[in-house]
């Protein structure tokens, strides 16, 4: 079984976080990796960068730019991550956009995935049909997950589209907008978590986008299996002891 599917069974809360790889130094991967398992993260979503990143909001677009910069490719990312499996044991998904999944060419991608440990991707850009008709088969074929995205506008019926060729969790974007922070949840999320609670999807949510604290993260997993917090890790392994200090900021978000 899957990394991610043998996680999504354990009968807890899930705590996903995502940061860019290579970012905020082009060495400083697999060190992040390591303290947010150290520290009780679930899971964790290493950021591919890429030049446009369209889904992005200011603060991971900014992470992203200054990877590249650092001389962060797809091929380094793997180089970095070719030993992570001799240490590391929770799942681990790349999230990134296509075309340099494309550009390295996709069955060479999900077997270099495979052969590192990587368990799934998450890819935006990506439509579910395009990947349902030419890729399904690859993915599977070297054991990944694709996670998949849905927002408060997406429909009932692509929902349900999305439910039947997914195997591990939907992506429950909270709001229309990019990634970034926000206080809390309002009257129009919860209820679009309702919603999505109310249909009785076979593959459980995790909610993504606006989740920043312990406040944002109780109440997202109130209707979901768990939540994902992207900008606000990225903000704070910007300071100056970010990456040392990885176990306050997770108990911040827990506790």
């Amino acid at each position: 079984m899957n990394r991610i599917q043998t996680k999504l069974r354990e009968d807890k809360k899930l705590l996903s976080i995502y940061f860019t790889a290579g970012y905020p130094n082009i060495d400083d991967t697999v060190t992040i990796i390591k303290g947010l398992e150290k520290n009780g993260v679930d899971m964790i979503e290493i950021g591919l960068p890429f030049s446009d990143p369209l889904a992005d909001g200011p603060t991971i677009q900014a992470s992203s730019t200054q990877a590249l910069k650092n001389g962060m490719t797809t091929e380094v990312l793997f180089n970095q991550l070719k030993d992570i499996r001799k240490t590391v044991n929770i799942p681990l998904i790349i999230m990134g956009y296509f075309n340099p999944m494309f550009q390295y060419g996709v069955e060479t991608f999900c077997k270099k995935c495979q052969d590192i440990g990587i368990d799934g991707l998450i890819i935006p850009d990506l439509p579910v049909d395009v990947y349902h008709e030419e890729y399904q088969a690859v993915f599977e074929k070297y054991g990944l997950i694709n996670v998949f995205l849905i927002t408060p506008q997406t429909s009932d019926e692509r929902i349900r589209y999305i439910d039947s060729i997914s195997n591990g969790f939907i992506y429950m974007v909270s709001s229309a907008s990019t990634t970034g922070t926000q206080s809390g949840f309002g009257e129009e999320q919860t209820n679009y978590f309702e919603r999505i609670g109310s249909m009785k999807l076979k593959n459980p949510q995790i909610i993504g986008f606006g989740i920043s604290n312990n406040e944002t993260f109780s109440q997202a997993t109130q209707h979901a299996k768990g939540a994902i917090i992207g900008s606000a890790f990225v903000k704070y392994v910007t300071n100056a002891d970010g990456i040392k200090t990885i176990g306050s900021f997770v108990k911040s978000i827990l506790n």
